[in-house]
């Protein structure tokens, strides 16, 4: 059971860091598709805030678990 939750719970964190990179790529690919987000590299930002969160909790699980 144990380390079925330390799988479950790797896939959650790289699912979530997928799911930023891939709103990374469309902001830098096709930014004019994107009109409620004005401000590009701020909203770059932040989606880089959330992939180094998800990456340091997978880096996290896997040095102590």
């Amino acid at each position: 059971m144990k380390l079925r939750l330390l799988e479950n719970a790797r896939l959650h964190l790289r699912g979530n860091i997928a799911k930023h990179v891939a709103n990374v790529e469309v902001l830098l690919e096709q930014p004019t598709g994107v009109a409620e987000h004005p401000d590009i590299i701020e909203t770059i930002e932040k989606e880089l805030a959330f992939i180094a969160e998800y990456d340091d909790k997978l880096e996290m699980l896997t040095k102590y678990f």
